[in-house]
Order: structure tokens, then C-alpha cells, then sequence
């Protein structure tokens, strides 16, 4: 009994010993071992063998990628205005013997030189180059903590600012400050579309007046040609019929006051318009001397005609009032297509 007992002590002490110099590093893990408080090896992933009560496991250090978010800092701008700034990094350790034993807390290390250099960087830029450089920020910042961090065996792969944040004021200053452009941006559009409506109303007019001018012009062209030809017409008749004088003599007066129907303003009567005077004087003159005889045989008097002086002094005044009123109405219309050319 006591032969198995002492039996099971060793194989137990033998199972223990195995047991404590056996070490399984998980993937993406390293182990820092020492040997008698002294760094020996760093054990990679998979099945390892180490000296039990030798050798211990110092560090268990992760070296896949790590995501590291500060709290917010506050950093003072070129036009002294205090913002937070909130950065993410982005690590990897390369070394861990270096992580190790070069730096104590190297999380801490990272984090307070990130604080200093964003001071750096932004006590140099003003609060709007500050907002809009971002980029900048990043790049720079990641460079300086790189090079920092190389010899604590840990390479600083990225570096964001998740946050900018001014003071309450400002906040509220910028905001009035993209309203108020908001509402030029939207006046001026405003104003834009109703200037571009004007000038298309304006062109619309324009065009419209434009083509009623050409339209009367048109309709005065073809009156006047209508005219011409009736008048023609006429005149190839009379002179086809042969007309007798006393006839032509009564349309020369019958026409005589519209003479200045189309705007002239100066017009000349003929040397021949005495001579038809005379003609339809001396018809009306014949026909009244054989007409005016009474009942009785004797002759009843009537009033004589105006003479040919008379007549022609009256024929020139009707013309001369037709003439006027035409070279009024002439301006008046002349006034009135400037205006809608202009």
C-alpha cells in the first residue's frame, strides 16, 4: 500500500513536471520568457518546451492590429480658442521584447505623445485651417508617432481625429454664420431666376412687337400695292372708255382732298385743276339754265355757283385739314413702333 502510494507521488511529480515545461502560444500571441529574472527567448505560436522552476512566462502580448480611442484632449488653436479633439490609432507590435522592456506602459507612452504633438500641430492653425485639415492633422501626426514608437517595438499603422469639437459659442457662431450664407446662396438664386425671367419676358415682348410692326408694315405694303393697282385699273378704264371731260373733270375734285391721306405733308395742286373748275362750272351752269324755267314761261332764278376760284380755296383747305390730320396720326404711329422697338 505504501509501495503505491509513493508509486502514485512520483508519477504525479513526473506529470507536473511535464506538464510545467510544456507551453502552447496561441496564434497571433507572443510569450517573453525569463530565466532567472533575466529575458531569455520570446515563444512563437504553436507547442514550446521551457525549464519548469527556470524559466517563467514574463509577457503575454497580442501583436495583431489594436484600436486605441483617446479621450478627448483639449488643445489651444493659433486664435486662442480651446477645442477638444478626439483621436483613434491604429498599432501593431513588431517586437515584443521591445514592447516589453523598453517602454513600462506603452499604451500610455502613445497616448501622451499623441496629446503633445496635436498641440504642436494645432497651435499652429487657426480654428478654420484646423477644421478643413484634418488630413494634414492625420499624416503628420502619424509620422511623429511612428517614428516614436519604433524603438518601443510598435509601429503605428493609422492615426484619425474622430472629433473636433469648439467651445458652445463658436458652435453657435458658425452656425448663424452658414445659415446666414444659406440664405444669400438662396436670395441670389432668387434673384437670378427672376432676372432671367424678366429678360425672357423682355425678349418675349420685344419679339412680339416686333413681328406685329412687320405684320402692319406687311398689311401696309399690300394696301398700298392694292391701291396702286386699283388705281391702274381705274385709269387703264378711263382711258379704254374714253370718258367724257366733264367725268374726269368731277373726279379730279372728287380726289383732290385726299391728297394728303397717306402723310404727305406738302403737296402741289396742278396748273389743270382750273380747267376742270371750269368744265364742271360750265356743265353745272348749262344744266341749271335749261332746268330753272317756270310754269309761266319765265326763268326762276337760282343761286349761282361757286366759282372755280372759290371752289379750289375750299378744295384746299379740306386737302390742307386731311393733310394734318394725316402727318399727326403718321407721328403718332412712328412714336409708337420706336417704342416697341426699343
Amino acid at each position: 500500500m505504501e509501495l503505491l502510494l509513493i508509486v502514485l507521488v512520483l508519477v504525479g511529480l513526473v506529470v507536473g513536471g511535464v506538464a510545467s515545461t510544456v507551453r502552447i502560444v496561441p496564434q497571433a500571441r507572443r510569450y517573453n520568457i525569463e530565466r532567472f529574472g533575466r529575458y531569455r527567448i520570446t515563444l512563437q505560436p504553436g507547442l514550446n518546451f521551457v525549464i519548469p522552476l527556470v524559466d517563467r512566462v514574463n509577457n503575454k502580448l497580442d501583436v495583431r492590429e489594436t484600436v486605441y480611442s483617446s479621450n478627448p484632449r483639449p488643445v489651444i488653436t493659433e486664435d486662442n480658442l480651446v477645442v477638444a479633439i478626439d483621436t483613434v490609432l491604429y498599432y501593431q507590435i513588431t517586437d515584443p521584447r521591445a514592447a516589453a522592456y523598453e517602454v513600462a506602459n506603452y499604451l500610455q507612452a502613445i497616448d501622451q505623445l499623441t496629446v503633445t504633438t496635436l498641440r504642436n500641430l494645432i497651435g499652429s492653425m487657426d480654428l478654420e485651417t484646423t477644421l478643413t485639415s484634418r488630413e494634414t492633422i492625420n499624416t503628420r501626426l502619424r509620422e511623429v508617432l511612428d517614428d516614436a514608437t519604433g524603438k518601443w517595438g510598435i509601429r503605428v499603422n493609422r492615426v484619425e481625429i474622430k472629433a473636433i469639437d469648439p467651445p458652445a459659442s463658436i458652435k453657435e457662431a458658425m452656425e448663424k454664420q452658414m445659415r446666414a450664407e444659406r440664405d444669400k446662396r438662396a436670395a441670389i438664386l432668387h434673384a437670378e431666376g427672376k432676372r432671367a425671367s424678366l429678360i425672357l419676358e423682355a425678349e418675349g415682348t420685344r419679339q412680339k412687337s416686333i413681328l406685329e410692326a412687320e405684320g402692319h408694315q406687311q398689311a401696309r405694303v399690300l394696301e398700298a400695292d392694292g391701291e396702286a393697282k386699283a388705281l391702274e385699273r381705274v385709269f387703264q378704264a378711263v382711258h379704254a372708255n374714253d370718258a367724257d371731260p366733264k367725268v374726269l373733270a368731277y373726279k379730279y375734285l372728287e380726289m383732290l382732298p385726299s391728297l394728303a391721306a397717306h402723310g404727305n405733308s406738302f403737296w402741289v395742286i396742278p396748273g389743270e385743276l382750273t380747267e376742270a373748275m371750269r368744265t364742271v362750272t360750265g356743265a353745272f351752269a348749262d344744266s341749271a339754265s335749261k332746268s330753272d324755267v317756270n310754269g309761266n314761261g319765265e326763268e326762276r332764278r337760282t343761286p349761282p355757283l361757286p366759282g372755280p376760284r372759290n371752289a379750289i380755296e375750299q378744295a384746299q383747305r379740306e386737302a390742307h385739314e386731311e393733310a394734318v390730320k394725316a402727318v399727326e396720326e403718321a407721328k403718332e404711329e412712328s412714336a409708337r413702333a420706336d417704342r416697341i422697338v426699343g
